[in-house]
């Protein structure tokens, strides 16, 4: 077996271990599998009615690597990135790196949409945390990171969503950021302003929704 390869599977396998054991879950239950996406035409309409430069679009997907964050987590919501309005595509950070997807491929891809405002966001910052996200792109994949651990220059989904705005964050008085930072967890520094479950389409059960 590739080094590589064995590496990763280890890193995976001590983030389920250390994940359910220090706490920083619900619990471990273990989540659904989720196989079917939502209809993209019904979620594009929405969530380009309320999207703003630097936005994080959350997701739970319907991949492999998905479920498998859904259950580490004991979350919704498996996936984050940042959205570039210029472009129109989010910057996202998964075992590929760091890099580019349309909207519309990663919004296809989604069984579950969150749309989040992050609370330092203004007209000047959005700008500004998007250069510094794009300034990542080609950056590895922080394989470690759901166990503490953190790779230098490396960064997991939601690890990315908050280092774009880290230079932003001033004395702003917000919900004190853990060292491990899971997708489901990123409207504790932002305000959601579309769930795609409210209207309907979500393959979520109840009981999986995020608790307030």
């Amino acid at each position: 077996m590739p080094k590589r390869l064995t590496t990763i599977i280890w890193a995976l396998a001590l983030a389920t271990v250390a994940t359910c054991s220090v706490g920083l879950t619900a619990g471990c239950a273990v989540k659904a599998i989720h196989r079917e996406t939502q209809p993209l035409e019904l979620n594009e309409t929405p969530v380009r009615a309320v999207i703003e430069n630097g936005d994080w679009v959350v997701i739970r997907g319907v991949t492999g690597p998905d479920n498998f964050i859904g259950t580490v987590t004991n979350m919704p919501f498996s996936h984050a990135s940042v959205y570039d309005l210029e472009n129109d595509e989010v910057i996202e950070a998964d075992s590929h790196g760091v890099h580019r997807t349309p909207l519309i491929e990663y919004l296809g891809s989604a069984s579950r949409v969150w749309i989040v405002k992050p609370v330092w966001a203004t007209p000047e910052t959005r700008p500004l945390a998007v250069k510094l996200a794009r300034s990542l792109v080609g950056r590895p994949y922080d394989f470690t990171g759901l166990i503490g651990l953190g790779l230098k220059d490396s960064y997991y989904c939601s690890e990315l969503a908050i280092a774009v705005w880290r230079p932003f964050m001033g004395e702003a008085e917000v919900n004190a950021i853990p060292l491990v930072i899971s997708p489901g967890r990123l409207h504790h520094w932002g305000r959601v302003v579309y769930d795609s479950m409210e209207i309907g389409l979500g393959q979520v059960p109840p009981s999986e929704k995020e608790p307030q």
